[in-house]
């Protein structure tokens, strides 16, 4: 694919395109004990190709190491691949990784604020950090902040906001920018269920305003409720892709999901 600086694409046209991503980790000493393994390496993510389309919320399913987070640090260009590339935008993440990051927000629930500082002053870092003007920040985080009800914490510390507060503080800190294109790693994980909905009903809004959204998630019913197209990742591969009911048929996810990890570990279903 050709790089190039069009304007974001047009409803259902491509936004992400991942081509043979491939991800190898070395393991430490400690690793190889734990997991009763000689291997010195990993294969994380393996040629992995991936679409994604403006308008859509994509969600990537699979267990625990199967290599969605990895998969969505290499498009967020946190680690680069060892071979393959994917193209954001039209941007390289091998190439252009900062116009990648001009035109993506990232979001994961391992991000771990530092405790010291509040929203408010968080949010300006990070509004500086990608070039935003001091008026178009200061609206833009009244918007925000109202929105999920931060305003009443903007000058409180990190370390003394609750667990879903600080799940929200992460949220507007990651669009801070209003990105075209936004990724999220289990973006409800260890959140409560009202926390929850907010963090969901959110991204039906960003997919209303032509958002492009790839989350990963290990929760059916989520995927379900979210997302128009799910890609199924196993030991690094994806494995299925296409819309529920190309998927599924009449099948819950949930059990095409185990009827296909059985298929693919040659497993008798």
């Amino acid at each position: 694919m050709e790089e190039n600086n069009a304007p974001f694409p047009a409803y259902g046209d491509e936004v992400i395109q991942a081509e043979g991503l491939r991800k190898i980790f070395a393991l430490s000493r400690r690793q190889r004990a734990l997991e009763k393994t000689n291997d010195a390496y990993r294969i994380a993510v393996d040629g992995l190709d991936l679409r994604a389309y403006r308008g859509e919320i994509y969600g990537l399913l699979g267990p625990n190491g199967a290599g969605k987070t990895t998969t969505l640090r290499m498009l967020s260009t946190l680690i680069k691949p060892d071979a393959g590339d994917a193209f954001v935008c039209g941007y390289s993440v091998c190439k252009q990784p900062d116009k990648v990051r001009d035109v993506i927000g990232f979001m994961t629930s391992e991000l771990k604020l530092e405790g010291f500082f509040t929203p408010s002053y968080l949010f300006d870092f990070f509004g500086a950090m990608h070039g935003m003007d001091k008026a178009k920040l200061a609206a833009r985080k009244k918007e925000l902040f109202v929105r999920f009800g931060i305003d009443k914490f903007a000058e409180v510390k990190v370390k003394d906001l609750s667990t879903g507060m600080k799940q929200k503080v992460s949220l507007v800190i990651a669009i801070v920018h209003d990105p075209d294109v936004v990724i999220f790693d289990e973006p409800t994980n260890g959140l409560d269920v009202l926390t929850a909905k907010v963090v969901t009903d959110f991204l039906l809004e960003l997919k209303a305003m032509g958002k492009s959204i790839i989350l990963s998630t290990h929760i059916f019913s989520l995927v379900e409720k979210l997302c128009d197209r799910v890609g199924i990742i196993i030991d690094g591969k994806m494995v299925a892709d296409g819309t529920l009911l190309q998927l599924c048929g009449g099948m819950t996810l949930e059990d095409r999901f185990f009827e296909i990890y059985r298929e693919t570990k040659g497993e008798s279903v």
